[in-house]
C-alpha cells in the first residue's frame, strides 16, 4: 500500500497551494517585467518593423517563463511538503536484497 502523503491533510494542501498561486503571481509579475524590457530592447535595436514580431516575442517570452515557473513551482511544492518522500520506491536496493 502506498504511504500516505502529506498533501492529503487539507490543512497543508491549502498552505501548499496557497504558497504555489503566490509564487505565480510574482513569477508572473516578472515575467511581464522581463517582457517589457525585451520589447524595449528590440525596439531600441530595430526600430516599429513590425506589431507581430512584438506579438511574437511577448507571447514566447511569456509563455516560456510562465510554464518554466509553474513546472518549478510544482517541484518546490511537491519538495516542500514532503511529497516527495511518501512514494514507494519499488526500485530501491533494500527491496532487491536476496539476504
Amino acid at each position: 500500500m502506498a504511504n500516505r502523503s502529506p498533501l492529503d491533510d487539507p490543512y497543508t494542501a491549502a498552505h501548499a497551494w496557497a504558497r504555489y498561486r503566490w509564487l505565480m503571481r510574482w513569477m508572473g509579475l516578472a515575467t511581464l517585467v522581463v517582457i517589457v524590457a525585451v520589447d524595449a530592447w528590440l525596439y531600441a535595436g530595430l526600430g516599429l518593423v513590425s506589431i507581430h514580431l512584438y506579438i511574437a516575442t511577448s507571447l514566447g517570452v511569456g509563455i516560456t517563463m510562465m510554464l518554466m515557473a509553474a513546472l518549478m513551482g510544482l517541484v518546490f511544492l511537491s519538495s516542500g511538503t514532503g511529497h516527495d518522500e511518501s512514494i514507494e520506491d519499488r526500485l530501491d536496493s533494500s527491496h532487491w536484497d536476496d539476504t
